[in-house]
């Protein structure tokens, strides 16, 4: 017998199913039709809910933006540099751990919609005030060649991630380490 969902279960059930999906492909290849098959709905209830595919993807790229950043959200109770060092450990684990998820987030969404474009970089933005408010505390002065060192240094790290996370045989230390490192010279560059 089938449990009828409320529409904000059904609702998180689509989406949890698009977020599944990016776990096993591009974000293009996912469709409406895919969906529904995957949630095993029908095509007209995935509409109702979201419309068109840009709808479904913005409301699945969102999804899956809030988790990379609920993952590695910093630990304000750390120190500034302790805070990094955690920060970066967490993210290479939620890159290994969700591969093909992160690569549709930070490669195949640039190519989607202005409005999942748009998520992917306030995802950026997050995550670059983060660094920048443990640089600040541990007295870089504020500047705007600071935010766009580090925005830089976001791009960079995005590039590593997908190189080094997923492409070789490099362990997650080292790539922590790497990028640890990499994102002091930067800020200390200035």
């Amino acid at each position: 017998m089938r449990t009828r969902l409320s529409p904000d279960e059904r609702r998180a059930q689509l989406i949890a199913a698009g977020v599944g999906a990016l776990a096993t492909g591009p974000l293009d290849a996912l469709t409406i039709e895919s969906l529904a098959a995957a949630a095993g709905v029908s095509r007209g209830l995935v509409i109702h809910y979201f419309d068109t595919k840009d709808g479904m993807h913005r409301e699945v790229v969102r999804a899956a933006c809030n988790s990379m950043l609920h993952a590695t959200e910093p630990d304000h109770e750390l120190e500034p540099l302790d805070r990094l060092h955690d920060t970066l450990t967490r993210l290479v684990r939620f890159v290994r751990d969700h591969r093909l998820t992160f690569y549709s987030l930070v490669r195949g969404a640039a190519s989607g919609a202005p409005e999942v474009r748009e998520l992917i970089d306030e995802t950026r933005s997050v995550q670059s005030g983060w660094l920048v408010q443990a640089f600040l505390e541990l007295g870089t002065p504020d500047s705007e060649i600071l935010r766009i060192a580090v925005r830089s240094w976001v791009a960079f790290a995005e590039q590593t991630l997908v190189d080094g996370a997923l492409h070789s045989e490099l362990s997650s230390d080292e790539i922590v380490l790497f990028l640890d490192r990499s994102a002091k010279a930067i800020v200390g560059a200035l």
